[in-house]
């Protein structure tokens, strides 16, 4: 099929993110969990992986990082959101945002397409409210 990108990602929540941005390409999920460097900056992260993706399906094919960012804690916690929420949950978040007026943050996401030749990036940035 022409209109096709193979997504090498285990997590069904980042194909549909993907699907918000391309909605005339069809995705083919190959369901692989990929090595993720250690780093706060989404596009290392997503070059990092998009290029072990593309060696696994020889192909054209994408990969996405996210981070979640909030204002009043100067950015935390970035691209650790999952290791955050092991290690403090989301009890840990509401106890830091206790009595904090600003309650800014954003989902920020990094889509990376590899087509043998080149990356090319894609950004959103979804701003919210920390709302609890």
């Amino acid at each position: 099929m022409k209109n096709e990108i193979v997504f090498v990602t285990h997590n069904t929540g980042k194909i549909k993110s993907a699907e918000r941005y391309f909605k005339n390409i069809k995705f083919t999920t190959f369901n692989y969990e990929l090595d993720e460097p250690r780093s706060d900056d989404i596009k290392e992260i997503a070059t990092a992986k998009v290029k072990q993706a593309y060696e696994i399906v020889k192909g054209p094919c994408i990969a996405l990082d996210t981070d979640f960012r909030i204002d009043e804690l100067n950015g935390f916690p970035r691209a650790f959101v999952n290791f955050s929420l092991d290690t403090i949950g989301i009890q840990g978040f509401l106890k830091l945002m206790e009595n904090k007026e600003n309650r800014k943050c954003a989902f920020n996401e990094c889509l990376a397409y590899h087509d043998g030749k080149e990356i090319h990036y894609f950004y959103g940035k979804h701003p919210r409210k920390f709302i609890i």
